[in-house]
């Protein structure tokens, strides 16, 4: 599966209304470094657990798909999907 670009939601477990979005090809391993506080804007959240991914076999698509979500109607796309 390292072939595949992931846009992942994840949900804070200390703070159900805490979300992030971000992209990866090690899903697994990204969601380490999250809840380890190695990424500044989830450190204060920890832990993290993955509430959505989406593969995408295109980065262009991920990328593009991960700013949609980022963004106001995205935001509100994946609250009420996701």
């Amino acid at each position: 599966m390292k072939h595949f670009f992931y846009v992942y939601v994840l949900v804070s477990e200390t703070d159900a209304m805490k979300h992030y979005t971000g992209i990866t090809r090690d899903l697994s391993g990204r969601l380490q470094e999250h809840n380890r506080g190695h990424c500044p804007h989830t450190a204060k959240y920890k832990p993290w657990r993955i509430e959505t991914a989406v593969a995408f076999a295109s980065e262009e698509k991920a990328r593009a798909f991960e700013k949609y979500l980022k963004r106001g109607s995205g935001r509100e796309f994946a609250r009420r999907h996701f």
